[in-house]
Parts: structure tokens; sequence; C-alpha cells
């Protein structure tokens, strides 16, 4: 029995219900594994399907493609190191979220995940045992299941001697260091190495955000790959008097938390776009941080030759006829209200034309009190407050980053009264409070009713959002 085992993890990028395009992305990496000696190469949770493809896996037909592409994997990958990726799979009528591992020309094993997330297509099943690669006993908690300990716990107990944990985590707040939390736990609950997969790239308002990482007993990093970039790694871990451990390798610097958020940006953009099938953006030019930032994201996201700005100048003459117009009718909505829809319906002809994708520029605090926006495609700033959008101007307009490709933005100041918006916003917004609460927290009773009169209204009114991409864990 050999006391060295090579691992080829494969930090990578699928796309949304493409099984073809996602096979052919693990038979690349199981390619690669293969070259470099591996007796295994490792896919994330959901590869692949694509974790946001979850509406599909209730699709009979679309199960029978992905057992059938299952089989063909495994026929492609008969001769050489084994290979585990996530899949939906149907089992006794039910539709659970697998690990399968593809050795021998077969399906030889699945790992259903134990207890998936609500809202989530998937049935519980009980705790898979761990299985066998070329004499390495291995247990796999698949995404949710690694943020308790009854899973890894079990696995350790029935002879697991390695944990790798298949994730299709997503880039939000403070997400990495919970992360980190939970390994860290597994790893002293279970005195076993543990790995924990990343899947990358952005899906429709997600971004996951890769920078997949391996802790050995007591807790010491022993790798740490990327955060936000496609990659792969050949891992090594040896066997001595203690058991297994991940020999040391490659530590990648890790963003802090503002670049975090801007490169969660450009990618979610770049691949949103991509996905759709699209490769050049609209963006209207106008002033203020939130079109300022959602220019530079695109530039950075697609390069400038593929972005393109233009002004929609509403004349004088437009304005006062609407306004006659609107008093003859005795209407209650401005010229002003309609001047955002007109100036879309614009915007939205002229990128049709180019086949261009129409990028909406609001942020979330504007939005939030009924500020009125031109309807696009797609909103990058849809989760940033406005000091939020302003603090990313700032923080693009100084640093230079290889993935960089465009001009820096020119950031303008936030009036005075913004930081206080956007405190009374949080406390109204995300705490679930209200005026008194914005009170008792130093602010004036006036401005905290104006705001919460003004989100009451937005509320009433609310009609189709534009989508966009999700920094912050959803309220309740």
């Amino acid at each position: 029995m050999s006391d060295r085992f090579r691992l080829t993890l494969g930090q990578l990028n699928p796309t949304a219900g493409d099984l073809p395009g996602n096979a052919a992305l693990a038979r690349d990496a199981w390619q690669a594994g293969r070259d470099a000696g591996a007796q295994m190469v490792a896919l994330p949770e959901l590869f692949l399907t694509g974790h946001d493809a979850q509406g599909l896996s209730q699709n009979p037909a679309f199960q029978r493609d992905v057992l059938a592409q299952l089989e063909a994997l495994a026929a492609h990958c008969a001769d050489g190191p084994a290979l585990a990726l996530g899949a939906p799979w149907v089992a006794a009528g039910k539709l659970h979220n697998a690990y399968l591992l593809l050795q021998g020309g077969k399906i030889a094993h699945r790992v259903l995940q134990h207890a998936p997330r609500p809202r989530t297509p998937f049935d519980p099943a009980p705790i898979s045992g761990p299985y066998a690669v070329a004499g390495l006993r291995i247990g796999s908690p698949i995404g949710a299941d690694c943020e308790t300990g009854d899973v890894a716990e079990t696995q350790a107990e029935t002879g697991a001697e390695l944990l790798l944990i298949p994730h299709a985590a997503p880039h939000l707040r403070g997400a990495m260091e919970r992360r980190l939390n939970h390994m860290v736990a597994r790893v002293i609950e279970t005195e076993l190495p543990v790995i924990h997969l990343n899947m990358t790239g952005g899906e429709g308002e997600t971004v996951f955000d890769g920078a997949t990482f391996a802790l050995n007993p007591g807790g010491k990093l022993a790798l740490q790959m990327p955060a936000f970039d496609t990659a792969l790694a050949h891992v090594d871990l040896e066997r001595g008097p203690e058991g297994w451990r991940i020999v040391e390798s490659a530590f990648a610097p890790q963003p802090e938390a503002l670049e975090r958020d801007y490169r969660a940006l450009v990618v979610g953009l770049r691949d949103y776009v991509a996905k759709t099938g699209v490769s050049k953006v609209l963006i209207e030019q106008a002033g203020g941080n939130d079109t300022a930032l959602a220019a530079a994201i695109a530039r950075d996201a697609l390069g400038a030759e593929n972005v393109r700005q233009i002004d929609v100048p509403m004349s004088e003459h437009l304005h006062a006829a609407l306004r006659d117009e609107l008093a003859a009718l005795g209407a209650e909505v401005s010229a002003e209200t309609l001047t955002p829809p007109l100036r879309g319906l614009m915007l939205h002809a002229l990128a049709d034309d180019a086949g261009e994708m129409l990028l909406t520029a609001q942020n979330k605090s504007a939005a939030a009190m009924g500020i009125a926006a031109l309807m696009g495609d797609f909103n990058p700033v849809k989760d940033l407050y406005q000091t939020e959008v302003r603090a990313l101007c700032d923080w693009r307009s100084k640093k230079v980053r290889a993935w960089m490709h465009g001009q820096a933005p020119s950031p303008t100041p936030d009036t005075e009264e913004a930081g206080a918006e956007d405190a009374i916003l949080r406390i109204l917004l995300e705490d679930g409070g209200h005026v008194d609460d914005c009170v008792a927290a130093g602010y004036a009773p006036q401005s905290a009713q104006r705001i919460a009169g003004r989100i009451a209204v937005a509320k009433a009114r609310k009609g189709p959002t534009v989508p966009g991409l999700r920094l912050k864990a959803a309220t309740a």
C-alpha cells in the first residue's frame, strides 16, 4: 500500500445547464491530473449541471441527460485517475445532491447530501460512508453538510482518513471567515486533514469565489488557492505514523474586503454577460458615482473596447410637453418621473440594435427610497449602498491589478447626508428596525421618518426589478 497520494483539485467555473460544456471542463481537468500522475481528480459540488441549474434538476429528461453524461465521463476516464464531481442523482424516486466517484469505467460510489439547505429541490439522505481510492479512504460532506459536525464525525468514525468537501460557496460579506471557522471545527472534531474545494465564477446573481484551501490536523494551513480565478492544484498527501497529512504547497495571497467585493462584481458581470451570449454592454453617460463605478466594473470585466457609454439628453421641450399633457389629464405622476423610462426605451433600442446588454447603474439606497431609474438588463451596483459605492470608487481609483483592463473612475464626494441616510436604511432594511430605533441610535427623527416614508411608498409601488449581483446574505 502506497504512503503517497496525489490529488488534483479543479477550482473551475461551470455554466448552469450546459452539460456538454461542463463535461468537457471535467475531461480537461482529468487529463491534467493524469498528466501530473494523480490518483484522483476532484471537482466541486453540482459541477456537472452548474449550481444554479437546480430547477432543471427536477426535469426527468434533464435527469436522464445527467446520467448519460456521467456514464460517458466514466467511460472516458476509465484508464487513469478516479474522477469525483457533483451532480443531481435520483434514487428511489427522490432527488439528491450527490458527489459521484467515477472509477474503472463506471460510477463506483455515490455520496448523498445529508441535510440540504431549505428552498433547494433536494431530498435529505442518510449519512454516506467514506469511499476508497488507491488505498486512501475519503469522506465527503457535501456543501452545507460541512457546516455542522454530524456528517464529518460519522465519516471519520467509519474509517475516513481525509475529508474532501466539495462546495459551491458564494462570495458574501464575512463568508470566507465563517467557512474557515467551520473547517477548523471539522479538523478539531475529527483530527483529520480537510480540503475545502470551492467553485468559482459567476452564475446569475451569484458569484462563487473559489479560494479553495486545505488544513492539516491542528488547523495549520497547507494550501490556499486564489480567490475568483479558475485554477488547478496538484496536492500531495503523505502517510506517516500519525496518519495522512497534506504536503504544504502554494499559498495564493487573498484580497482584503474591498478588493473581494470589487473583484466579485467584475467576475459576476463578466460571466453574466458571457453566459447570456453577448460580449458588449451599453451604459448611459451620466454623472455620479453609480455610473462611474458601473462603467469601471464593466471595463475591467470586458475590456474598454466592449463598453459603450452614450448621453441621452431629454430636452426641456419634451419636459414641457409632458408636464402640459399630464396636467391636462390630472395625472399625479410628474414629467421627471417619466424621464427615466423614456431614456430607458431609447437606450434599449440602441442596445438591441447593436447586440449589446444595457446596464443599469443605481445603488441600493436610491432604489430603496423609490428614486426612478432606467430598467436595463443588469445592475452591477444593485447591492451597494451609496456610501459603499463611493468607497469602491475610491479603492479602484487608487489600485492597479493584473486583471484590471480599463480606466479608473473619478469619484465625486458624497453629500453630508449620505452616511446618515445609509445608517438609517440599514436599521430599517437589514435590522428590521423602526423609526424609534433610528432615533435611539442618534439620528434625527425627521430624517428617520422621511426615509421610512419613502421606503413604504417605494414598496407599495414596487414593480419589476433589474437583476444584480448579491454581496450580502438575504435578510428576512
